[in-house]
């Protein structure tokens, strides 16, 4: 009997210290303790700071959890697997991970930027109990084109030089990438800001990211969708076409499409405003 209890007492310690690693790996940030939960999680190149005009808005009324995918932001750099994370299910488990740690098993509000609206969607495939509803900026199910009936926006020459770029001059691989993204020219505040996080995070669990995040394709995962999803599209957008937000708004059974009258691919950086309000609406439409 007291050999079970220490086996018991076994399992509890070292479950508290998966959580403990969790939490330090993906460098998690909870702000207020009660309330439903909006878990935030940030696009390629990123970091979870990138959402700080949003957090403000939900003081007082949701429990706001962030985080930085391993290899991004302040994660745990020696916790990254480049053969679990060159597959999006390696990020979706970190979401699933995050939850698990901080005890989250329902009515989880997920809020994705970019490449995150896929990790979401197939976190949410994986676990549909946890989440109450999707919330996706900028969604891209597959950034390159297949005609004639989908434009994802590049073709794949384009990416393969984009990651060869990366290769051979990873600054100037993201002084190029930042001004296409925030689509507000060299000088613009999120340009610098974009800039600066590509430039600080390490090169080597970038390219990992950034071939998982261009090549992958998960346009047939959105019929499998069972929550409910907000769209939050752009109206002119080099990462995600208008016509992209059209598709996933036509393949998410249960899903609205808000566009904004929003340039470039980050606007909780550059129309916070905007998108506080898609989310406001959205979610008092559903309580």
């Amino acid at each position: 009997h007291a050999n079970s209890q220490f086996i018991a007492q076994g399992i509890k310690m070292s479950n508290h210290k998966k959580e403990l690693d969790v939490l330090h790996r993906n460098n998690v940030t909870v702000l207020d303790a009660s309330g439903p939960v909006l878990l935030y999680a940030h696009g390629f190149g990123c970091n979870q700071t990138m959402w700080d005009r949003i957090t403000p808005a939900f003081l007082g009324t949701h429990k706001q959890v962030l985080f930085d995918y391993v290899g991004s932001g302040k994660s745990d750099l020696s916790a990254f697997d480049p053969l679990r994370y060159s597959s999006l299910n390696g990020y979706a488990q970190d979401v699933l991970d995050v939850c698990d740690s901080l005890g989250l098993s329902n009515g989880v509000t997920f809020v994705g930027h970019s490449v995150s609206c896929n990790v979401g969607i197939l976190a949410s495939i994986l676990r549909p109990e946890l989440f109450d509803r999707l919330i996706l900026v900028g969604p891209n199910p597959c950034f390159i084109n297949d005609p004639p009936n989908y434009f994802g926006g590049f073709e794949k020459e384009d990416l393969e030089g984009l990651l060869e770029l990366m290769e051979q001059n990873y600054i100037g691989w993201a002084n190029y990438l930042a001004p296409v993204v925030s689509a507000q020219g060299e000088s613009g505040a999120v340009t610098a800001e974009l800039s600066d996080s590509f430039c600080s995070t390490d090169p080597m669990t970038m390219k990992v990211f950034a071939r998982t995040t261009f090549f992958s394709d998960n346009r047939a995962d959105l019929s499998k969708v069972t929550r409910p999803c907000l769209i939050i599209q752009h109206q002119t957008d080099t990462l995600a076409p208008l016509s992209v937000g059209k598709f996933v708004h036509d393949h998410l059974a249960d899903s609205h499409l808000k566009v904004l009258d929003v340039q470039g691919h980050c606007a909780h950086m550059s129309a916070p405003a905007l998108v506080i309000d898609a989310i406001r609406e959205y979610i008092g439409k559903l309580n």
